[in-house]
């Protein structure tokens, strides 16, 4: 029977030590698509083991960068960068096509024009799905929720370099008993 000692010296030999260490200990990825805050695609950038196997490696976003991978990648980096010149056209459309829109949403407010609740990102997503233009929660930015009726314009994050102003108009729901 092997003695506890070994048996520890094993549990701490993690899938980590399989990853390619960099410079500061962290883990060396090579990115496959662009990440905010991180790196564009086709850099090696150093990451936290605890990112890159939770995060950046299950979510397709990035893959280990091997010395055939980044062959690969210089070899076919013409090809890269146009299918996201490509994908950064089409985002600026997106881009433009959100900027003409103008959504409104019905809150309960009292006389002073304070809202009951409050309209976050949740209620503008679901305002923008009815208008056959799909967003995520986390590419709307708000500074804070909306908490009075009005005009308001918010930020649309769409990629690291591109962002729409979206007019959303919070209006007083009609009671349909009047």
């Amino acid at each position: 029977m092997p003695s506890t000692k070994t048996k520890k010296q094993k549990r701490n030999h993690s899938n980590y030590s399989r990853l390619p260490r960099g410079e500061n200990g962290g883990i060396e990825l090579l990115l496959i698509q662009s990440v905010d805050h991180l790196g564009k695609q086709g850099e090696v950038v150093e990451v936290r083991p605890g990112f890159a196997n939770n995060y950046l490696l299950p979510q397709g976003l990035a893959t280990i960068a091997s010395d055939h991978h980044k062959r690969m990648v210089d070899k076919h980096k013409v090809k890269l960068q146009e299918i996201e010149t490509a994908r950064l056209k089409t985002l600026r459309d997106h881009a433009k096509h959100i900027a003409k829109q103008s959504i409104t949403i019905e809150a309960n407010a009292n006389e002073e024009g304070h809202l009951y609740g409050s309209v976050g990102a949740t209620e503008i997503v679901a305002s923008l799905k009815a208008l056959d233009i799909v967003v995520t929660q986390d590419q709307i930015r708000l500074e804070g929720v909306l908490k009075e009726l009005g005009l308001y314009t918010v930020k649309v994050h769409l990629h690291q370099e591109i962002e729409a102003d979206l007019k959303v108009w919070v209006v007083p729901t009609v009671d349909e008993n009047a």
